[in-house]
C-alpha cells in the first residue's frame, strides 16, 4: 500500500485512491480484468502469485488501496460476501482452543457463525452486553483472543460503548473487530478510535447499487496477511466483474450515505410521532438511548432504522399490504428503500428466543432508506399506516 501521508478528504479518497497509474490505454475507467491467469514474475511465496483465488489481481489490487484509504487503515481485503470477510477474519485470526467476546445483538449470520459453526472447531464464545465493562471481565478466560461488536447493530440500531470495548482490549491484548457495515467509513472511521480490524458487507452501502454480494476486512498489515492465507485457502474470493461494479459504487458513497442520514432521520421523526407506531429505532433521534454517544463518534447515523406497531404483526402485515415505494425485501444501502421484518429474513436462523434476549420481536419492522425523495417516502408510509391503529 502507499504512504497514507498527504491523506485527502473522504470524497477525493473515494474518487482517486488507488487508481491505475498510468491509465491503461487512456481509459479514466479501470478495466475489468477478465483473467484468471497471469504470467509469472519470481513472486517468492505461493500466495503472492497472481490469480483471481488468491484476491491478487489488477482489480483486488484497487479496491484494496481504496478501501484501506477510506478507513485509514494499512491494508485492505476483498471477499465474495461480507460473510466470507467475518469466517475468514475469524478462521484467520484464531485456533482451536481459542475464545471470543461478542455482543450479543449481533447480525443473524454472524451470530450463527459464531454460536454454531465455530464450536465444531473448537472456538467458542461469549456473549456479552457491550454497554456492561463488569460482564466483560466475567467473560474473559485465559485464551481470549478476540472482541467483537458492530458499530451500530442491526436491526435494533444500538450504538454500543465501543471506546471503553477497545481500552478494554489494550489492556487485555485482545484484537478488537468491528463490523462497520451501517455506519461506513462517511460516519465513522473506527481504526482513527482505536479499533484494530474493520469489517464491512459491501453488498450494502459500499457498493449501493442492490447488484452484487461483497465484503471487506482492513486494519494492520499484518493482520490481513493472515487473514488473506486463510482466505486464499477457502476460496471465498471476490470476482473481477464484481470488483469492478463495487469500485464503481464506491465513488458515490459519500453523497448517497448524507442524503440517507438525512432522510432516515426525517422518516424515523414522522414514525415516530405517529399514532400507530410503539417505538422507533434510530440513533440520530434525541429519544434513542446512546444518542449522545451516536452525536459524539458518528457524523450521521446511517439510512438504517427499525420500528413496532402497536397492532404488533397484523399491523406489520397490513402496512406491508399497503406499502408503494419501498420493495418487501431484505438486505439494506441500495438506491431503493427496502423494508423487511427480520425474525423472517435477516435473523430467521436464530432461535425465537435468542431473537428475543437482542430486543427483536416477530413485529419489529426494518426500513433501509434508499435515495427517493424524503418526502414521498414520508406520504407513502403514511397513507400504508392509515387503519393500522
Amino acid at each position: 500500500m502507499t504512504s497514507l501521508k498527504g491523506e485527502r478528504r473522504l470524497e477525493t479518497e473515494l474518487v482517486h485512491a488507488g487508481e491505475l497509474r498510468p491509465r491503461i490505454a487512456g481509459a479514466v475507467n479501470a478495466p475489468i480484468f477478465q483473467s484468471s491467469t497471469f504470467e509469472f514474475a519470481n513472486e517468492g511465496s505461493y500466495h503472492d502469485v497472481r490469480y483471481i483465488r488468491l484476491n491478487n489481481t489488477p482489480n483486488h489490487v484497487i479496491l484494496h488501496e481504496k478501501l484501506a484509504r477510506l478507513e485509514r487503515a494499512e491494508a485492505a481485503l476483498v471477499t465474495s460476501s461480507g460473510m466470507a470477510a467475518i469466517s475468514a477474519t475469524f478462521l484467520g485470526l484464531l485456533s482451536q482452543g481459542d475464545h471470543i467476546i461478542a455482543h450479543r445483538s449481533l447480525y443473524g449470520g454472524t451470530h450463527s457463525f459464531v454460536a454454531k459453526d465455530l464450536p465444531k472447531l473448537g472456538i467458542e464464545t461469549t456473549f456479552v452486553d457491550a454497554d456492561d465493562p463488569a460482564s466483560w471481565q466475567r467473560a474473559l478466560r485465559p485464551t481470549t483472543r478476540i472482541f467483537y461488536i458492530e458499530s451500530i447493530t442491526n436491526p435494533i440500531l444500538e450504538v454500543v460503548d465501543f471506546m471503553a470495548v477497545i481500552e478494554f482490549c489494550r489492556a487485555k491484548g485482545l484484537v478488537s473487530v468491528i463490523d462497520n457495515t451501517c455506519a461506513t467509513p462517511v460516519n465513522f472511521r473506527p481504526i482513527e478510535v482505536g479499533v484494530d480490524l474493520v469489517l464491512h458487507s459491501a453488498t450494502k452501502y459500499l457498493n449501493g447499487h442492490s447488484d452484487i454480494v461483497a465484503g471487506a476486512v482492513m486494519g494492520s498489515s499484518g493482520h490481513i496477511e493472515a487473514i488473506k492465507r486463510k482466505l486464499d485457502h477457502l476460496g471465498g474470493s471476490l470476482d473481477p466483474h464484481a470488483c469492478f461494479l463495487l469500485h464503481r459504487g464506491l465513488k458515490t458513497l459519500a453523497l448517497r450515505v448524507r442524503h440517507q442520514n438525512e432522510s432516515a432521520l426525517q422518516v424515523a421523526r414522522f414514525l415516530e410521532q405517529h399514532p400507530a407506531v410503539a417505538k422507533v429505532n434510530y440513533p440520530g433521534l434525541e429519544t434513542h438511548p446512546r444518542h449522545a454517544r451516536a452525536r459524539e463518534y458518528f457524523r450521521g447515523s446511517g439510512g438504517l432504522l427499525s420500528f413496532e406497531l402497536k397492532g404488533g404483526v397484523a399491523a406489520a402485515d397490513h402496512l406491508f399490504g399497503r406499502i408503494e415505494l419501498p420493495a418487501i425485501a431484505p438486505s439494506l444501502g441500495g438506491p431503493e428503500t427496502l423494508i423487511t421484518r427480520p425474525a423472517t429474513t435477516s435473523h430467521a436462523g436464530m432461535e425465537s428466543d435468542e431473537r428475543a434476549q437482542q430486543g427483536i420481536s416477530d413485529a419489529l419492522i426494518r426500513v433501509s432508506i434508499g435515495l427517493e425523495a424524503t418526502e414521498d417516502l414520508i406520504d407513502d408510509f403514511g397513507q400504508a399506516l392509515d387503519g393500522s391503529y
